[in-house]
């Protein structure tokens, strides 16, 4: 029996497929979209080699990982039926990590967040109706919460929906939550929801680049809009993963929700620059609140002037502005007391991602296959999905 996984080639994923190969004996059936099994084999290891050498991927890919090359938002993921049905089969829980991040474009988040995880929802409902289902966990956001400031919250009170959303991305994740407890009500089910995901806290290499260049942008800024004691829920993605896995792996997690945040350990703009500002020896920047609307109001003007340099840095940072200054932490207390460790704060290891990115221009160095090495074997299994924008 094998952990079914999506989002495998993306940043959250390949974390988790990574820690599962390394740390469990599982067998992984991976959803990837590719034009045939070749191109899976090669997405995936270029999203693992952040994590693993080639020659112990390649043996994982010959003997712990099946791929199957399909779509998200196709029905039965574009698979053919024997297909479909191996998976089904084989298939003992899930762990679905894919997700679209558009937060600029609603088509996009409806197609792969809500439709995907529909399709996720079916596959689960039929491998439990076959021989069950062991669990169901799923990759959700802490943006669920809508709009917010100067609060903490815990995540049973999450969820209003009486309270307006900041983009497609936040309220496509809240449904996809409702479905999930509509649809699965006998199902062991566990919904996790990172805060603002940023880094590893072993060592400056990431893959994850959108987030870091408006990190690395507010950093070269000697003036910054911001009120310095305000607080920034970040969290290393190494610690989500690790979470993820433990708990989906855990007979009995104690909830069936979590924040995974930096809680009461989130740290303030002041305290993130200083540390930056002494890394760097450079001066502190100066904060100045009162320009938060100007500089947002410059921001959103910046984002739609297209033919400008600057426009690509001016969206990300639009997208982005919501969760610098709503001031809020997510508490998380209810991971601490599963690991028995809280999250390590962003100032231990912020200069490390800071110089990575800008020495490689954000970019990852990527490694490519090796030549004459096959990627086939009975283990990749080949369908023929359509073209379509899923984020796997």
């Amino acid at each position: 029996m094998a952990i079914m996984l999506t989002g495998a080639t993306g940043y959250i994923g390949a974390h988790v497929a990574a820690l599962l190969l390394e740390r469990h004996a599982d067998h992984l059936n991976v959803l990837v979209r590719a034009k045939g099994p070749e191109e899976a084999a090669h997405r995936l290891w270029q999203a693992l080699q952040l994590h693993l050498d080639f020659p112990t991927f390649y043996e994982y890919l010959q003997t712990r990982l099946t791929l199957y090359v399909g779509d998200l938002t196709e029905p039965r993921f574009g698979l053919s039926e024997a297909e479909y049905r191996q998976l089904v089969h084989t298939t003992d829980s899930i762990i679905h990590c894919a997700a679209s991040l558009n937060r600029r474009s609603e088509r996009s988040c409806l197609n792969v967040n809500l439709r995907g995880t529909l399709e996720v929802l079916k596959l689960a409902l039929a491998v439990r109706d076959h021989h069950g289902l062991r669990r169901f966990s799923h990759v959700s956001t802490v943006a669920v919460a809508g709009h917010r400031k100067n609060e903490i919250v815990r995540e049973d009170e999450a969820i209003d929906w009486n309270r307006p959303d900041y983009d497609p991305y936040a309220r496509t994740k809240k449904f996809c939550e409702h479905m999930i407890r509509e649809l699965l009500p006998d199902v062991p089910r566990t919904i996790f929801r990172p805060s603002i995901v940023l880094g590893d806290s072993r060592y400056g290499a990431t893959t994850q680049f959108d987030m870091v260049r408006a990190f690395v942008f507010l950093a070269s800024l000697p003036v910054l809009p911001f009120r310095p004691d305000d607080r920034l829920d970040i969290v290393p993605v190494d610690f989500v993963a690790e979470a993820l896995v433990a708990l989906h792996q855990k007979e009995r997690p104690r909830y069936d929700t979590y924040h995974l945040s930096a809680g009461a350990g989130a740290q303030t703009f002041c305290q993130l620059t200083d540390a930056l500002a002494r890394a760097r020896q450079t001066l502190r920047p100066l904060y100045l609140p009162w320009l938060e609307r100007p500089f947002t109001a410059m921001v959103s003007w910046l984002a739609e002037r297209r033919r400008i340099r600057i426009s690509y840095m001016a969206s990300l940072l639009k997208v982005f502005m919501p969760y610098l200054v709503w001031n809020t932490v997510f508490d998380n207390t209810r991971v601490v007391e599963e690991l028995g460790r809280t999250p390590p704060p962003f100032s231990e290891y912020c200069y490390p991602l800071y110089v990575f990115s800008t020495t490689h221009r954000f970019s990852y160095p990527y490694k490519v296959w090796p030549e004459g090495v096959e990627a086939l074997s009975s283990r990749v299994l080949a369908s023929h999905p359509r073209e379509s924008e899923s984020a796997l």
